[in-house]
């Protein structure tokens, strides 16, 4: 009987010990990254914003391209609707 009671004891001190310890990185990390943000923040890079344009035509030589695969592929049956470019 008593070796179970040093069992669960030593069980009971190592499980607290183990908590206490993990507390005590859990805090340590917030500080540090509350020190961190607070005196090397991170430098904001402002968003070049381009004025949005419409789609770009797509070249002649490239969209006969397309056109021939198509008819090639589809033995004439095909018909092209719309090319944009992504």
């Amino acid at each position: 009987m008593e070796n179970i009671e040093t069992a669960i004891l030593l069980m009971v001190v190592g499980m607290a010990t183990v908590f206490v310890i993990l507390l005590i990185v859990i805090y340590l990390g917030k500080l540090l990254i509350t020190l961190v943000n607070k005196y090397a923040p991170e430098e904001v890079v402002p968003v070049k914003r381009e004025a949005p344009r419409g789609p770009t035509p797509v070249p002649g030589n490239i969209l006969a391209a397309i056109t021939a695969a198509v008819n090639v592929v589809t033995q004439g049956k095909g018909k092209i609707t719309k090319v944009e470019k992504l």
